[in-house]
């Protein structure tokens, strides 16, 4: 996700959800990268309140409110689920010797950072990048900022290796930051990976996917998700499995039926963009013209709720009864009674994809009012009008394909759904070899002339998997 996705990555962390991750057999080189999701806290209204306004206040900021080839390969990077679904980690190694560092993992945004070790305030207890021990880190002497409704992250620009899922990329560019606003990082996370494409790149940089992608690492030009829900489950821990993030190929064993695949509007490469053309509530649809930005979505791993133009969220609660606007911190959000069960699904040209009643619920703020999921959200300048994030994505198996541009969804398999609430251990942070190494140099993406592994070193737990191979099917956490 953008520089909200940070912002939300701090909201997005008072939350927790599960993220189960079952990599497939290993039919040559796979890894797995596991998601974990923290669990959360019981909270007043009050609190959900002050949660709201930021989340909502961050997304307006993100999106604008204002020669010898290398051997290819697949990965999967396990995920935890943090704070009952506010967000979904993962995370990366970063120089040699390689350290593990959790990041949130955001298709709204395309910039890879972390927490610098001259850092003070805002990464109390957080795990920091420590340049001076890494032999291969460079400073690139040039300043590194992101924006966020609630704060910045600023720093230096670096250059260092970066591994993930079993991947090596040489010379990533990557944001060092040493002033990061409180509240903006939340212990085990240290920083963000963007996976969005490199048009959006504060820094200039191309993303660690894109490069990889694009130079032909991977088996299949493809990276997926599979998300886990807790956030109905009043027993979930701060950090709870999240799911699974694969890179170079889609995980047969999580879903069922074909990929609708649907195409990136040309010349949309930015965000991942694809046009919503219906919204279906209690069985009743609510259609927009493909063709116009105004019905733009992008699909935000970052980002926690659904956001879009007020009149067509003021249309979606219009037939739910006994819906209502919001109220001072609950502004641009919608109340409705705790008694009904909201039917919606989305449409983005193709087939429409349900969203479980559980998820539309974010909350109940009183006796019998609950607070929805969907809220209005007024972007800006060339950022799309909608904002679909892990409200939406939980119930989808994700498929974002490098070429052709695109974005795919599947239906969920009945062992990954039996998953959702099933509390488990969360992943740990390790290392694992390499299965393709590639090079980052000046915004191109160049293979590297060996395909050597990566040194295997024993980091702390964190919390996730960062580039283990996983052999056989891995179950839920």
């Amino acid at each position: 996700m953008l520089p909200s996705l940070q912002c939300t990555l701090a909201i997005l962390l008072l939350i927790a959800s599960d993220v189960l991750a079952a990599p497939r057999p290993n039919t040559g080189s796979s890894t797995t990268i596991p998601l974990v999701r923290r669990a959360h806290n019981r909270r007043t209204e009050k609190d959900w309140g002050e949660w709201a306004k930021s989340h909502r206040e961050m997304l307006i900021s993100k999106y604008g409110g204002s020669a010898t080839p290398v051997k290819r390969g697949s990965g999967t990077n396990l995920i935890t689920n943090q704070n009952a679904d506010s967000s979904y980690y993962g995370s990366v190694a970063i120089g040699t010797p390689p350290v593990s560092f959790n990041v949130i993992l955001d298709t709204g945004s395309s910039d890879l950072w972390v927490a610098d070790s001259a850092c003070e305030i805002g990464c109390k207890s957080v795990p920091t990048f420590t340049a001076s021990q890494s032999s291969t880190f460079k400073n690139l002497s040039k300043p590194f900022n992101i924006q966020y409704g609630s704060g910045q992250a600023a720093g230096i620009l670096g250059q260092d290796t970066v591994q993930m899922a079993g991947f090596s990329v040489a010379n990533q560019a990557f944001g060092v930051c040493n002033d990061v606003s409180s509240g903006l990082l939340n212990n085990p996370v240290s920083g963000l990976l963007g996976l969005a494409w490199n048009t959006i790149a504060t820094s200039g940089a191309t993303p660690l996917w894109q490069t990889l992608a694009g130079s032909g690492a991977w088996d299949s030009p493809v990276m997926s998700f599979q998300l886990t829900r807790f956030v109905d489950d009043n027993n979930a821990q701060t950090l709870e499995p999240g799911g699974s993030f694969t890179m170079g190929f889609v995980n047969e064993s999580l879903y069922t039926g074909d990929i609708d695949f649907q195409s990136i509007p040309s010349g949309q490469e930015s965000y991942w963009i694809l046009p919503l053309t219906q919204i279906n509530v209690q069985g009743n649809a609510l259609t927009f013209a493909s063709s116009s930005s105004s019905s733009f979505a992008a699909i935000d791993t970052g980002t926690t709720l659904v956001g879009g133009p007020s009149s067509a969220i003021a249309q979606v609660y219009s037939e739910i009864p006994g819906s209502a606007p919001g109220t001072g911190n609950f502004e641009g959000y919608y109340t409705y009674p705790c008694s009904t069960a909201v039917n919606v699904s989305l449409a983005f040209g193709g087939n429409s994809w349900s969203i479980s009643p559980a998820d539309f619920k974010l909350t109940q703020i009183s006796n019998s009012q609950c607070l929805g999921a969907l809220f209005e959200l007024e972007t800006g300048g060339s950022a799309p009008a909608w904002i679909v994030g892990d409200t939406f994505l939980k119930n989808v198996y994700s498929v974002f394909r490098f070429n052709p541009p695109s974005v795919g969804f599947a239906q969920l398999s009945e062992a990954v759904t039996a998953q959702n609430g099933v509390n488990g251990p969360v992943p740990s942070a390790t290392i694992g070899s390499a299965a393709a190494a590639v090079s980052a140099t000046n915004g191109s993406d160049a293979l590297s002339s060996s395909g050597e592994s990566v040194r295997a070193s024993t980091l702390t737990t964190l919390g996730l998997l960062l580039g283990g191979v996983v052999v056989g099917i891995m179950s839920v956490f």
